[in-house]
């Protein structure tokens, strides 16, 4: 009985030196593919957040430059931020607040170079669709008006569809272009939640421009309610 058994577990054990002679480097790379995989994604999380620590002591070095008002260090501190942090969420805020702080000080070249930075480089689409709106704006300032709407002409997340609208208005307004700055204003009108206080603005503008686009609402109303009492 010993040695029927012996026998057997030879002969499984042939089977498995059989299996691994023919499947075994497969396997073996196999492994070390996911585990090399595995290894890496854990690396780059790592490293992921060795930046964003680092790149956090840094935003607050620009923070304290822009307090001390010192334009020169400003510069210096975002130059090192877009060098050694350009890819993080850090860097993108960054120059959006350089931008602001140069614009304050009437440095408008400044704030314009930190912007078209943010609109040009940022990886995430919100910095950058507020990145090319202020940067229009700064650019109509300038009475650069082609070079606005050009920024204006880029892919927009849907959720800034009402004010691209409305600042490709406010652009052709100062070139005259009324009858074209008014469907402008009419589509950013729409765009906006009724709720929305900047959609209040935009009626301003409109009513300054002999629109009501309230009219239309309140003839659909009155329809609707006319229907009802039938």
């Amino acid at each position: 009985m010993a040695k029927h058994l012996d026998l057997e577990e030879q002969e499984q054990l042939d089977e498995i030196k059989h299996f691994w002679k023919q499947y075994g480097n497969l396997i073996t790379w196999a492994l070390i593919v996911v585990l090399g995989a595995f290894a890496a994604w854990n690396g780059y999380q790592y490293w992921q957040r060795s930046q964003a620590a680092q790149a956090s002591v840094m935003f607050d070095e620009i923070e304290r430059a822009i307090v001390s008002g010192d334009a020169a260090r400003i510069d210096r501190a975002l130059a090192d931020m877009k060098d050694r942090f350009a890819s993080t969420a850090y860097a993108q805020q960054a120059g959006l607040l350089v931008a602001k702080a140069h614009h304050d000080k009437g440095n408008a070249d400044a704030a314009r170079a930190a912007l078209a930075w943010v609109a040009d480089k940022a990886s995430d689409p919100g910095y950058q669709a507020v990145a090319r709106l202020r940067l229009a704006g700064l650019l109509l300032e300038k009475k650069s008006y082609d070079e606005a709407l050009q920024q204006l002409s880029a892919a927009f997340p849907k959720n800034f569809e009402g004010l691209v609208a409305d600042r490709r208005a406010d652009i052709l307004m100062a070139q005259g272009k009324k009858v074209e700055a008014k469907a402008e204003y009419e589509k950013a009108w729409k765009a906006f939640d009724e709720r929305t206080e900047y959609r209040r603005l935009v009626e301003v503008k409109l009513n300054a421009l002999g629109v009501d686009p309230t009219a239309g609402q309140v003839k659909l109303a009155t329809a609707e309610n006319a229907g009802a009492n039938k």
